[in-house]
């Protein structure tokens, strides 16, 4: 009891301020154009088995409730925390490991259930997690998994492809360390779909219904690895027939981490997690030009300002989120990212490692950066979480949820978006469950709107309303 006492006094006292960024620091932390929302520590995260700390971060964000959750990777378990009120978190307890402990722990999202992997810990498999039963959850709770999909191992990472409902497996110890597909459409009851081993280990990677500007390839299935000593592009349109459709390298290479899409899937950026270390560089970024997935190219090179090696990055609209370790986040405008020079700005920060930008394994793993309402979560391999704003973004005078009304919802061809107390609608964003923005209308300065929805697909969306306050809309066609 008294254990349970201390422990929720450390998260009152640490998490109930907003600390904005004035003056290049937020408290103790150096920052450009971010704000810190709330901090939660790795010792109210984690359990206290081996040695605590963070490592992945994913988000959901409940389409009943439109609450927003921060999922939590720690080296022993996954914690799960309310941000819907950034500046005060809700921890809502931990899932413990399946196996052992170690600091690779990767967790992503789908129709509403969490999928886990870990490395190196025996036989751990891919745990399954019902994220609705965070609705009635509290900071006691131990949750269990709903199922354990063991035919895996330890498994490095994961990556789902909502499209297709496959999630990919990758450097899993028992089935060739290359990727691993499985069926997730009925999440609790996942289908093995066999293993691609014929291009390595695969370390991270990205799998899209591709819309690119290779017509060849358009409504295929492109998986793209980061292969430790290489980028491999995939088709993986039949898991019983994948077709490798090229792979491209490049000089000084460290080890081929991990890489994301730009919107419009012409280029891909990358990390490689050891180039700064052996070749005494600054934070270097590759960004490819996938526009001939046959004959894909480098196009250009970024350099940071600092030595911190460069982790987990992530795009969102014309901005890049890197994980930067010991120079924590990273915000880069890629909006000039054709061109050969000076493809990316470097546009704001904060630094979640304060003591230095040194070159080591310290500081911020991972970002997720796609929810709706502007909340960005970091987690630090030694502080824990960070939840994180674009400064003056969080208005708390602003208008509550109460306010508005969204009719019918759910819908099919439109919806009416009234607001009341003599407020006006001045502007509209819609975005899609993960955080993707697919509509948006400014200088309304009407108290209803008419939103038509025949052009969106059938699915679960946020709609935010002034830059402050979201609901859920359910589109059925």
């Amino acid at each position: 009891m008294k254990k349970t006492t201390l422990i929720f006094f450390f998260i009152t006292h640490l998490v109930v301020a907003q600390t904005p960024c004035v003056n290049g620091f937020a408290g103790e932390y150096p920052c450009k154009n971010y704000d810190l929302m709330s901090h939660v520590p790795v010792a109210t995260l984690a359990n206290t088995n081996g040695t605590p700390e963070g490592s992945d971060i994913w988000g959901w964000t409940d389409p009943l409730t439109g609450k927003e959750y921060a999922i939590a990777a720690m080296t022993n378990s996954t914690a799960f925390i309310d941000i819907t009120d950034p500046i005060n978190p809700k921890f809502l307890g931990r899932l413990n490991s399946s196996a052992g402990n170690n600091y690779w722990r990767d967790v992503k999202i789908y129709k509403n259930y969490a999928f886990i992997v870990a490395d190196n810990v025996g036989n751990h498999g891919m745990q399954v997690f019902d994220l609705t039963k965070l609705r009635t959850a509290n900071s006691s709770t131990l949750h269990a998994v709903d199922k354990l999909y063991s035919d895996v191992t330890s498994c490095h990472n994961i990556f789902i492809n909502e499209d297709t409902n496959i999630a990919y497996l990758v450097d899993c110890k028992n089935v060739g360390r290359g990727v691993h597909f499985v069926d997730i459409s009925d999440p609790v009851n996942p289908v093995n779909l066999g293993n691609y081993n014929n291009e390595g280990v695969t370390h991270d990677a990205q799998a899209v219904i591709y819309k690119g500007p290779d017509s060849r390839y358009l409504n295929k299935e492109i998986f793209i690895g980061s292969n430790e000593n290489k980028v491999v592009i995939l088709d993986v349109t039949n898991k019983n027939d994948v077709k490798k459709i090229s792979s491209i390298d490049y000089t000084q290479l460290g080890y081929t981490h991990q890489g994301w899409f730009t919107e419009d899937q012409r280029y891909f950026i990358l990390g490689d997690e050891t180039d700064e270390q052996n070749f005494g560089m600054k934070t270097r970024t590759l960004v490819f030009d996938f526009s001939d997935l046959q004959l894909p190219k480098l196009s250009s090179t970024y350099f940071g300002p600092t030595n911190a090696i460069d982790h987990n990055g992530y795009v969102k609209g014309n901005e890049f989120f890197m994980a930067n370790y010991r120079a924590g986040l990273r915000v880069l405008d890629i909006s000039n990212i054709a061109s050969p020079t000076n493809s990316m700005t470097e546009i704001g920060f904060f630094d979640t490692h304060p003591a230095n930008n040194g070159t080591g394994f310290n500081g911020a793993w991972s970002v997720y950066p796609y929810f709706a309402s502007g909340n960005i979560i970091v987690n630090d391999i030694e502080r824990g979480l960070f939840v994180l704003r674009k400064s003056g973004t969080l208005n708390l005078n602003a208008i509550k949820e109460n306010d508005f009304s969204i009719f019918p919802n759910p819908t099919k061809d439109k919806v009416t978006i009234n607001l009341t107390n003599n407020n006006a609608i001045e502007n509209i964003e819609v975005f899609s469950i993960l955080g993707q923005k697919v509509f948006k209308k400014s200088n309304i300065s009407l108290n209803s709107f008419v939103l038509e929805t025949k052009p969106f697909k059938s699915g679960v969306y946020i709609i935010k309303i002034n830059n402050n306050v979201s609901k859920k809309i359910v589109i059925q066609k």
